[in-house]
């Protein structure tokens, strides 16, 4: 995997926190440019669709869906952190992960080195849930990138590295795809 800071334009020098510098727009072409954020619009609506239908189900909306998600990609997960990757109020948070413990989705357990921390893990009915979220994402992930292929796959990751905030970047440094 190629380091996604090499990767992006940058003119000048480094600014602590100011993030790579947008490249000339005019480079890409205003059509390119528009249709890539009407294409990623659209991806978004299919992308979430049939997860929307079930977690409607159940009552839920996508805030649900993200908290699931990750909690569980990442068992253990402190509430802290979750707050960084969402980037959502604690009252935001509050009221989800509130209705996730209450409804015995999601576990919340207190720190074994810090008792005042809160580390998050799904239940069996949760782990579930989450598996019938994510399938059909995974689905649609493997066909559209069996059928671009690895170079294209390649090229799709450095955009979306190129996209995400230097923060979640940093989450992906390092890892192959």
């Amino acid at each position: 995997m190629t380091d996604i800071k090499s990767d992006i334009p940058r003119t000048g020098g480094d600014q602590a926190g100011a993030g790579p510098p947008a490249p000339d727009a005019s480079a890409w072409g205003e059509e390119a440019l528009r249709q890539g954020i009407e294409m990623l619009f659209f991806a978004y609506r299919d992308f979430t669709a049939e997860p929307d239908a079930i977690l409607a189900e159940h009552g839920y909306g996508r805030a649900h869906h993200r908290v699931v998600y990750f909690v569980g990609r990442h068992p253990g997960l402190t509430v802290s952190d979750l707050l960084g990757m969402l980037k959502i109020t604690k009252q935001s948070l509050a009221r989800v992960l509130g209705q996730l413990v209450q409804d015995g989705l999601v576990v919340s357990r207190a720190g074994i080195r810090d008792r005042r921390q809160r580390l998050l893990e799904l239940t069996g009915r949760g782990i579930e849930l989450e598996r019938r979220l994510t399938e059909r994402q995974r689905t649609r992930f493997a066909q559209a990138f069996g059928h671009a292929g690895p170079d294209a796959v390649e090229g799709f990751r450095t955009v979306m590295l190129g996209l995400i905030d230097e923060d979640a970047r940093q989450r992906f440094e390092g890892q192959d795809s």
